[in-house]
């Protein structure tokens, strides 16, 4: 197992902001979400390990963190039930040292659960994010196709970008790429969805008619993709960058702000399509980008709803 390097970067989602060193990541992240969760579980259901293009060695892990919800976390009001909140991990190892951590948390998803989200409702199923169907999520891999499965994604990638700026629907080639009864687990706020036309309806064309010149400005930008087996991973932060217009995306109006987006992503494939696909984006930092507060907004709504 490797060992946390003295001085390790910690880039969290929002609200936490980059930390440095483990004690940091205890202290302002762990520490308080163990209060409100006494009996905290992490349940990991995907790890894979992979170098990405430039040579680095990644550790992708996903699941949820679980528990008995009984005292606020980050003024989110408990429930007094039990909760999930899915997590997607990504981790930098040199030397068997762990040098970097990019990491987000389903923070809306506790929201939700607590009956204070603020913001606009999702369009997707509201649902926990399930195991890989095949359950196998935690190896063993394959590595003799682990090249194909890469490939595979990131042709799928190229060939999306390519709508709306080259042409309609048709030239993503979807099918190509997926699975007929795929499903699409997105994070709390888009929801998920189940095969192209829920995909469409429920996350693509809403993000698109907000965002088209999405995949047109890469400065900035990066991805780090990690292959095993059948899995394939991908972080950056940010790893997309696009202009707010159109129809807004959200309920966030069109400012033509340039805004970026941090992704972590799971992809699985199954007879040479992507069969599932785990999608976590830091919804909550693209609010605070737009200057809504959104931790503000929910307390006042926790507030009317006699939290105290």
């Amino acid at each position: 197992m490797a060992q946390v390097a003295p001085g390790a970067r910690f880039r969290m989602c929002h609200p936490f902001g980059d930390l440095q060193g483990a004690d940091a990541f205890v202290r302002e992240c762990l520490a308080p979400l163990q209060v409100a969760l006494p009996d905290l579980e992490r349940q990991e259901f995907i790890r894979i390990a992979g170098f990405d293009a430039d040579g680095a060695l990644w550790v992708g892990s996903g699941g949820s963190y679980a528990g008995r919800w009984v005292a606020p976390w980050l003024g989110i009001p408990p429930t007094g039930r039990s909760a999930v909140m899915r997590f997607h991990e990504f981790y930098r190892i040199e030397g068997n040292t762990c040098v970097e951590m990019q990491a987000i948390w389903d923070i809306p998803e506790m929201m939700m659960q607590a009956g204070v989200w603020p913001m606009a409702p999702q369009l997707g199923r509201f649902c926990h994010a399930p195991a890989p169907m095949t359950q196998d999520g935690l190896g063993p891999h394959d590595p003799a196709v682990s090249a194909v499965s890469a490939r595979h994604v990131i042709d799928m990638l190229t060939a999306m970008v390519r709508h709306p700026s080259q042409g309609g629907p048709e030239v993503m080639e979807l099918e190509r790429f997926w699975h007929h009864d795929f499903m699409w687990y997105g994070p709390a706020g888009i929801g998920t969805a189940r095969g192209v036309e829920e995909f469409r309806r429920f996350h693509q064309i809403p993000f698109l008619n907000a965002m088209p010149d999405r995949g047109q400005h890469p400065q900035g930008t990066v991805h780090h993709f990690m292959s095993e087996g059948a899995y394939v991973g991908v972080t950056g932060w940010p790893n997309m960058q696009q202009t707010l217009t159109g129809d807004g995306w959200l309920g966030m109006p069109p400012t033509g702000q340039r805004i970026t987006l941090r992704s972590l992503d799971f992809w699985r494939l199954e007879d040479g399509l992507i069969r599932e696909n785990w999608v976590l984006v830091d919804l909550l930092d693209v609010y605070a980008q737009l200057g809504v507060n959104v931790f503000a907004r929910m307390k006042e709504l926790a507030w009317s709803r006699g939290f105290r």
